[in-house]
């Protein structure tokens, strides 16, 4: 009984280290009318915009932006899980 909870508060302590190390992770995303800024953990932490004369442009550019950072976040939070032992 106190072995198996042994393991989950070792498993608790794990992934506690692997989310602080995503929080400090960055990853960034930009063109000519916006950025944006996510960590590993999939929280945006910043949008800029850069130029506003074509709203639609605009619009496909946060989005495009948005997805490649967050699938940079999500492949780096992967091998950093896989690192650990998960």
């Amino acid at each position: 009984m106190f072995d198996k909870m042994k393991d989950l508060w070792e498993l608790k302590k794990k992934a506690e280290e692997i989310k602080k190390k995503l929080d400090a992770l960055k990853f960034a995303s930009e063109d000519n009318y916006s950025k944006i800024e996510v960590n590993a953990s999939m929280e945006v932490l910043s949008v800029s915009i850069k130029e506003m004369s074509d709203r639609e442009k605009l619009e496909n550019s946060i989005l495009e932006n948005l997805n490649k950072a967050m699938k940079n976040a999500k492949n780096e939070a992967a091998k950093a899980a896989m690192g650990m032992g998960f």
